[in-house]
């Protein structure tokens, strides 16, 4: 098998691998992130719910910021960094080659679950106006609540676009440094080595 088999190969065998985790992971996030949440809301007043309505459509967004900020950075800068001697620059370097599964993570799986978390949040948001309001119907209100989940999500991705697009390289040194501190400190490495396969 020559080179060029052994990284099709390669590539095949850490693509499967990953569509399992990922989908694992999805199934046990979105379980526990539920749980959390909903017992949160119900247990909250109705402003207090508000927020955390708000801090998980702000994790979406934030998620969704990187995501679209490592698919459209170039590893080039950071090769540069890391002959200065950055020691940031070889996670940087990590997560442009990864893109693929740190989109699929950040936009999709993250971005997903706070997208379903969020809806499960503002219908218990509801019932509970409905209780404190004794409202019988609440058509309006289920579709003003919606509707307004909808618009921050959808305004908010738009609007976290624009940064990402700006400011990708920054965002990707930031993470960074996140992923730095965690295998220093932890010692626990994110991203496995893998061939290079973006130009």
């Amino acid at each position: 098998m020559n080179k060029k088999e052994d990284e099709k190969a390669f590539s095949n065998r850490y693509n499967m691998k990953w569509v399992l985790l990922i989908s694992i992971w999805t199934f046990f996030m979105s379980g526990i992130i539920s749980i959390i949440t909903e017992n949160l809301v119900n247990n909250l007043d109705i402003l207090m719910a508000f927020i955390v309505l708000m801090i998980i459509m702000l994790i979406g967004i934030i998620f969704d910021i990187i995501g679209i900020a490592v698919t459209t950075s170039e590893e080039k800068p950071f090769h540069a960094m890391a002959a200065n001697k950055v020691e940031e620059a070889k996670f940087c370097i990590k997560l442009v080659r990864n893109a693929g599964q740190v989109s699929n993570f950040c936009n999709d799986v993250i971005g997903d679950i706070c997208g379903i978390v969020s809806g499960a949040a503002g219908t218990t948001i509801i019932y509970k106006l409905m209780s404190r309001y004794n409202l019988i119907d609440g058509t309006i209100l289920s579709i003003i609540i919606t509707s307004l989940i909808a618009s921050l999500t959808v305004g908010g991705k738009a609007f976290g676009k624009s940064i990402a697009l700006l400011n990708y390289e920054k965002i990707i040194y930031g993470i960074a440094k996140i992923l730095n501190f965690i295998e220093k400190h932890l010692g626990i490495d994110i991203f496995p080595n893998k061939i290079k396969n973006k130009k």
